[in-house]
């Protein structure tokens, strides 16, 4: 969800990567609730962090809260630490994951707006 809407609110003003520690797959719930802002994430997949260059990072955000963080690209690179509880983490109904998915999604787009001003 960061990657899509970083990508959505910077555009071609920033180069936006994603990637983590253990890359899995795109969750559903991700999808559907990009897609209420439309935004869609269907076509984005779970990268490894070894696999972004480091000569291209100048600002890593780290997003896990219980998980392991992955080791920060660049020495030189600003880090921001959001702390940002797995949507996906907690068990529930439907609706319950949804609206665990679009509070991150929500909590993400603020602070990318902040960041931004």
């Amino acid at each position: 969800m960061a990657e899509g809407l970083a990508r959505a609110r910077f555009g071609g003003r920033r180069l936006v990567q994603s990637a983590g520690s253990a890359p899995s797959v795109v969750h559903p719930h991700a999808v559907a609730v990009m897609a209420e802002l439309d935004i869609d994430i269907s076509g984005q997949w779970s990268k490894h962090v070894d696999t972004i260059d480091p000569a291209t990072v100048d600002i890593v955000v780290t997003l896990c809260a219980d998980e392991v963080c992955p080791a920060v690209l660049a020495a030189d690179a600003t880090t921001l630490h959001w702390a940002l509880p797995d949507p996906a983490g907690s068990p529930g109904t439907e609706a319950e994951q949804r609206v665990r998915f679009r509070t991150t999604r929500d909590d993400i787009a603020r602070r990318l707006a902040e960041f931004d001003r």
